[in-house]
């Protein structure tokens, strides 16, 4: 194993005693005594030979009060004063002598143009993401309680429908979501779906039909998007390519059960069923039929059945066991579950369902079925695509302006992009980006602890190359991805009240094809940056304001939760976990009730809610926070500092966040000019590339050159 070997060179204004800190080497774990060991000049860089060890967390320091922050290398590099590593020597592609062929180095921070296409550029939006059935009820006639998870009450009567929220409840709080300042909409799934509990919309069942749940006469998906663009605000579409329902799809294919109405409990009876508004069957209690599933596919015994006996009474044999219904306690499974080995092979993936090792390994990942609701579809063949792309550009053509695309990594990336591609071609400009959740760096073959492959990770479905541990290898695939990378250091520095650790994420932004459009996030309906990431962010107030001064200051995409900007559900579940949870207990808790009439102005003066507002404000009058990547990025636990540029200076801005008390920023290397703060309105001038500002606890220094100074008013974090 060779020697892991780091050299520095300090800034101009730094002592000469610099001295290394380090601890956590691997594999054998030592450490030093603060402040460090001396480092050798050698070559004209200052040097340290870690001897025997493959890497390193460590610190630069130079007994004078100034320090480095917290560092961290897994391969022998050169750090510079602006704050960057280099794998080769900056002033020459050779390799260090007696080193190995250095790994893939990141390339410095693109210099990204103005788009003169005329297309709308997403960059310039941020995102407001809710769950369409749990926002706010507009219309309590189209109201469905699912089959699972039921809320009763004292007196034993079902409450809470899960389909509660609906298009026009979001249609009469348009408003609300505008004054917060947020442009662009991502609703769930609208299109219909079919399983136990499918409010949240990833059960697909028709694609090519907006769920009748979410819809009103006077309120059709259409009347939504048009609402919606009459305010400025875009609408984007989540889309499940991966999977369908375990009913198949509507009018394509067919998957084997028996109609649940014909369903009876171990130790029940025909028609004694009492499960709230499921009065003696399973089935769909809103339809005449008491059936779940229309599909004309199915085999005539099954059509002809969801035409009559609604009840689910009259004697019918099982075709696969000859047994006779209904029967109480016959095998569930005949209901409810998946046979993997009966699905049919033109429209679904046959290798059984993932469990253990799987999840970590990408065929498995990419062939087997999620759950027994998630039945994998076998995306690569040409009856799919063509189903499911034609099916979303309708979506486009009636106005959806960007998609979602929900579990990317269970899709192999090139056949992923078959489709982002083609709904890019069918609407030239589109935005579409992707969640391929992982709860770690998710830097792959490249390192950082990672267990899985780059090939299921989320750079690798940003980039077109396919060499795993080399990045640049391929261009900007044009699909950027929620940065799960970002969002996975929140747990352990965010909710513990600093920024430690974030600038090693940053730093890595060159392995994405355009980390300016990644889509950052401190929590949404799966995780939230706690624990395991099972919870609602439940730290202090001012640490989720901290959260989103940086969510809002750093590349990417800005998107917030429904009910973040008033803390609700804090702490709570993000979904069901026990046996008995029901969605009140969770952070899909029904959100209508502070956005009524009697209280959504007492919501809109909640600390957060004003703070994300002005925020909103800000990054939307100054491009650089919208497009610019970052350079001159320096982290120091309690703080952090780095620059956006847009357009070589034509949106300059230089940013500081504090976490915990005020602290004084200087930061070095910068244009030299007059900068105005859209905080606070304070000038300050940069004078032999040095600019120099104070920033209050837990608050943010956005110093424009040029700029129009304070944009909003002071708020308990932004002052």
């Amino acid at each position: 194993m060779p020697d892991l070997i780091v050299r520095f060179r300090k800034p101009a204004d730094w002592a000469d005693s610099v001295h290394i800190h380090y601890w956590n080497t691997h594999p054998q774990g030592h450490s030093s005594t603060w402040p460090g060991v001396p480092m050798e000049q050698v070559d004209g860089w200052l040097t340290y030979r870690f001897q025997g060890v493959a890497a390193a967390s460590f610190v630069f320091n130079d007994l004078q009060g100034r320090q480095s922050g917290d560092l961290h290398r897994d391969r022998s590099g050169w750090y510079t004063e602006n704050g960057r590593w280099y794998d080769q020597p900056p002033q020459s592609a050779a390799s260090a002598p007696g080193e190995s062929s250095p790994r893939p180095k990141p390339k410095a921070a693109p210099r990204i143009k103005a788009e003169t296409t005329g297309r709308p550029d997403f960059r310039a939006e941020t995102i407001y993401f809710l769950l369409t059935a749990r926002f706010y009820d507009g219309d309590p006639s189209n109201n469905f309680f699912c089959r699972d998870r039921i809320r009763f009450n004292a007196a034993g009567q079902a409450t809470d429908p899960h389909w509660r929220g609906d298009f026009k409840g979001l249609i009469q709080r348009l408003d609300y979501i505008r004054d917060l300042g947020f442009s662009a909409i991502w609703i769930t799934p609208p299109i219909e779906n079919r399983s136990g509990l499918d409010y949240h919309g990833y059960h697909g069942y028709d694609w090519t039909r907006i769920d009748p749940r979410l819809e009103s006469p006077d309120a059709r998906y259409q009347d939504l998007i048009d609402a919606a663009h009459a305010r400025g605000i875009k609408i984007i579409q989540d889309v499940v390519v991966n999977h369908s329902c375990q009913y198949g799809i509507r009018g394509q294919v067919w998957i084997d059960h028996l109609p649940i109405k014909y369903y009876v409990p171990q130790g029940s009876e025909p028609g004694r069923i009492d499960h709230g508004p499921y009065q003696g069957s399973l089935g769909n209690y809103a339809w005449p039929n008491r059936d779940d599933v229309d599909n004309p596919v199915a085999p005539a015994w099954y059509r002809e059945r969801h035409t009559r006996d609604p009840e689910g009474i009259e004697p019918l044999v099982d075709p696969k066991t000859g047994e006779t219904l209904p029967k109480p306690g016959y095998d569930p499974g005949r209901f409810f579950g998946i046979d993997a080995n009966t699905l049919d092979p033109e429209w679904y993936h046959q290798e059984g369902f993932i469990c253990g090792g799987d999840w970590e390994s990408a065929h498995p990942l990419q062939h087997k079925h999620l759950a027994g609701d998630c039945i994998d579809l076998a995306t690569e063949r040409e009856n799919v695509k063509d189903y499911i792309i034609g099916s979303i550009n309708r979506y486009l053509d009636m106005g959806v302006d960007a998609l979602r695309i929900d579990t990317v990594k269970h899709l192999e990336r090139d056949n992923l992009l078959e489709y982002v591609n083609a709904w890019k071609a069918h609407k030239p400009g589109l935005f579409v980006f992707g969640e391929n959740l992982v709860k770690g760096y998710g830097w792959g073959d490249l390192g950082g602890g990672d267990n899985g492959p780059s090939q299921i990770r989320p750079w690798w479905y940003t980039r077109l190359g396919h060499d795993p541990r080399d990045p640049s290898t391929g261009g900007d695939s044009g699909f950027p991805q929620l940065d799960f990378g970002l969002f996975s250091t929140f747990r352990d520095n965010l909710s513990r009240g600093s920024f430690e650790g974030v600038a090693r994420v940053l730093e890595m932004d060159w392995i994405y094809g355009n980390a300016t459009e990644l889509v950052t996030f401190l929590q949404n309906h799966d995780v939230g940056p706690d624990n395991d990431f099972r919870f609602r962010f439940k730290g202090e107030q001012w640490m989720a304001a901290a959260a989103y001064n940086l969510l809002w200051t750093v590349r990417g995409i800005p998107c917030l939760y429904f009910g973040e900007e008033i803390e609700f559900m804090k702490g709570a579940p993000q979904d069901v976990i026990g046996n008995d949870d029901t969605l009140e207990t969770t952070g899909r808790a029904y959100f209508g009730d502070y956005i009524d009439d009697a209280h959504i102005a007492q919501t809109q003066n909640h600390p957060l809610y004003r703070h994300i507002r002005r925020l909103n404000r800000i990054r939307g009058a100054i491009p650089a926070l919208q497009k610019a990547p970052m350079s001159h990025l320096a982290e120091w636990g309690s703080g952090l500092s780095f620059v956006r540029d847009w357009n070589d200076g034509e949106s300059y801005a230089v940013v500081g966040l504090t976490i915990g008390g005020g602290q004084d920023i200087r930061v070095e290397g910068v244009r030299d000019g007059i900068y105005r703060d859209a905080v606070t309105g304070n000038e300050s001038t940069a004078r032999g590339g040095n600019l120099s500002f104070h920033v209050k606890g837990n608050s943010a220094g956005i110093y424009v050159l040029g700029g129009p100074g304070k944009i909003g008013e002071d708020g308990v974090y932004l002052r």
